[in-house]
């Protein structure tokens, strides 16, 4: 599927996954789960979690970690594909 596709369809999807200052370990199971019943989750990266890291290094990480495909980041947001 097209990322462009993807992206519209992120748009009106609420946020279903937070990362807080446990770090993206805590959400991991939580996202793959999602990631099998739907097409896209969203996820928020909260100010805790981020620390001196980036939204994007931390989608990254987490898309590795799940081995899931990063549609996109948006402010703190990333949407998974």
């Amino acid at each position: 599927m097209v990322d462009n596709e993807l992206r519209k369809q992120a748009h009106d999807l609420d946020v279903t996954v937070w990362v807080g200052k446990s770090g993206i370990e805590a959400v991991t199971e939580e996202l793959r789960d999602q990631l099998e019943d739907r097409k896209l989750v969203k996820v928020k990266f909260l100010r805790a979690a981020r620390g001196g890291t980036s939204t994007e290094e931390l989608a990254g990480e987490l898309a590795e970690s799940v081995n899931a495909e990063l549609v996109e980041t948006r402010g703190n947001t990333a949407v998974y594909h």
